[in-house]
């Protein structure tokens, strides 16, 4: 087993976010940065800038977390919902750039990795993780195992003909219409006048976080019906921020939506590792990944 560190990248909708990262989960280094959203070939070029700035000799790979949908079958991304991206071999690419192994996955799902193994998922079994950012995602540990399918938490259907979806997505009454950062901005906008931010909602504890929540606690719910996690967990800018105001809404919907006994024993928390979640966690799993 490597001894190394490796390089986390977490690209987001509007910021990359990138640190040297010992196998203890300690960043040793960070850097961040926009998120170019002209092309495909901008944000990558990007990506790549970041890792050769960030590079020592003891780095021996890189992890790379997007909010993208990987075919785990071929290691294709095949698209973004808040990115521009074409179906592309993004892993052997990316390594071909850097000089050095190159994984990729899901930007939620390296977060849930994160705070299972070093956050406040430490000793669970099953965990949820959903991020609310500029999207929402979900990320899931199913037997102490990170789950790597898509994860979509942000585009399952909370409202039927509901509000449309944001970026490229053509759906309508999805969770990432009603939860996250840039829904809850339109939402401060409406109540609090046209120069509000989601963070206005936050510092004011406005009433209006309370719906949110319980739109996230339509799509919990559902989640827990599932899979019932020992633990969900809400994480991202947005939902770290506004987390504790989040919670009592969310439960107060489980209580009534999830089947007995899953309210009563599941644990609902904020997030602990913050910004930083999706980079360690990537870093991780390509340290895993060198062997």
């Amino acid at each position: 087993m490597h001894e190394g560190r490796a390089i986390g990248v977490d690209i987001g909708g509007t910021k990359i976010r990138a640190g040297i990262v010992d196998r203890g989960g300690n960043v040793e280094a960070m850097l961040e940065r926009p998120t170019p959203l002209d092309s495909q070939e901008a944000w990558i070029d990007a990506l790549v800038e970041t890792v050769a700035q960030l590079r020592t000799p003891d780095v021996v790979a890189v992890g790379a977390a997007a909010p993208v949908r990987i075919d785990m079958p071929t290691g294709v991304a095949l698209a973004a919902v808040n990115l521009p991206l074409r179906p592309s071999p993004l892993a052997s690419l990316l390594s071909e750039r850097a000089g050095m192994p190159v994984s990729v996955l899901n930007d939620a799902s390296a977060a849930a990795y994160a705070e299972f193994t070093l956050g406040a998922g430490r000793g669970s079994d099953d965990l949820v993780l959903v991020t609310l950012g500029t999207g929402v995602g979900g990320g899931f540990v199913f037997g102490r195992q990170l789950y790597r399918g898509w994860s979509e938490v942000g585009h399952m259907v909370i409202v039927e003909d509901g509000e449309p979806c944001q970026g490229s997505c053509t759906g309508h009454g999805h969770v990432e219409a009603y939860c996250s950062g840039t829904a809850a901005d339109r939402v401060a906008r409406d109540v609090l006048g046209p120069q509000a931010t989601a963070y206005d909602l936050v510092a004011q504890r406005h009433p209006a976080l309370a719906q949110i929540g319980r739109h996230l606690g339509s799509a919990i719910a559902s989640l827990q019906n599932l899979f019932d996690p020992d633990v969900v967990l809400i994480g991202g800018g947005f939902g770290a921020a506004a987390g504790e105001a989040l919670i009592d809404p969310i439960r107060s919907v489980l209580a009534h939506e999830t089947l007995t006994p899953a309210a009563a024993r599941v644990r609902l928390a904020v997030a602990e590792l913050g910004d930083r979640a999706g980079f360690i966690g990537a870093a991780l799993i390509g340290l895993d990944a060198a062997g």
